[in-house]
């Protein structure tokens, strides 16, 4: 009987013992020395699409992520602060500082990745005079991705801007827009159809009339992804886009994505060099 009456006794309190609140078996204190801690986005949502320093001072370095807006660090990226949360939208696709003058930032919205998990369409071009505290919103909102962003090394009022326009259907808004008044208007200079965009650009850094701009024909749809077609192909301006040459890579027209980058000297002038997808190589140009 006493036996019984041990043994119920400590089952009745092992019972109460797991009953009780959690938070009144935990002593606070012992947890007062740990913090929380950033543990994502891990998922592909997290890609940053751009990082931009000023060339004066390498401390201050603007990065663009695709589903996070602009952020801004003035330590060299020690820490890092959202400049861009105020604005409609939140993928960005390129951003740019005119070096001459760096607290003018330039950037380009709508993620440059057509992927399945691509983030948000963008909003066009948005200008800060003031180094990120505030913004302007220049127009160019139809063309939904802004991939890239060249700006005049000296003149203010010049720029560039590569649209790759909407990943799901054709649309006319897409192709290389410049701007000579700061972005107040926009003359589209090249343009293939509307099924091609921009996939990357380069002004020569000795000649800002020199560019060579990337086209690419693509289309995505949910269950496959077209990268190439008939509207790819390389361009060639030395006049600021008066005029355009259609040039090609290595006597064949670039089909797939095509990037271009200065890795030594081509007959584009000062180290300009083409990449193409697809396995297709590198090849200077």
């Amino acid at each position: 009987m006493l036996r019984r009456l041990i043994s119920g006794g400590a089952a009745a309190l092992l019972i109460a013992a797991f009953a009780a609140p959690l938070h009144a078996q935990i002593d606070p204190e012992l947890l007062a020395g740990m913090r929380a801690r950033s543990i994502g986005p891990a998922g592909m949502s997290g890609r940053v699409a751009d990082v931009e320093a000023v060339v004066s001072n390498p401390n201050i370095v603007y990065v663009g992520a695709t589903a996070g807006g602009v952020w801004k660090s003035v330590n060299g990226g020690l820490t890092f602060e959202p400049i861009f949360d105020d604005q409609p939208v939140h993928a960005i696709g390129a951003v740019s500082v005119f070096q001459a003058s760096p607290d003018i930032v330039w950037v380009g919205t709508g993620e440059g990745n057509p992927r399945n998990s691509v983030s948000g369409t963008g909003h066009g071009v948005f200008k800060s005079m003031d180094a990120g505290r505030s913004w302007t919103h220049l127009g160019l909102e139809e063309t939904e991705r802004i991939h890239r962003i060249a700006l005049h090394p000296s003149d203010p009022e010049v720029a560039y801007v590569g649209a790759m326009g909407s990943m799901w259907k054709p649309n006319p808004e897409r192709g290389l827009f410049k701007t000579e008044d700061g972005g107040a208007t926009w003359r589209k200079i090249l343009y293939v159809d509307e099924n091609t965009g921009v996939g990357d650009m380069e002004m020569d850094p000795t000649n800002p009339n020199k560019l060579i701009v990337a086209m690419w024909d693509y289309r995505r749809w949910p269950w496959f992804f077209r990268s190439g077609g008939p509207g790819s192909g390389l361009y060639l301006t030395v006049d600021g886009g008066k005029n355009w040459e259609e040039a090609d890579a290595g006597g064949r027209p670039a089909r797939g994505r095509t990037g271009s980058d200065r890795a030594g000297d081509s007959a584009l002038g000062p180290g300009h060099r083409v990449r193409a997808d697809r396995g297709e190589g590198e090849r200077a140009v």
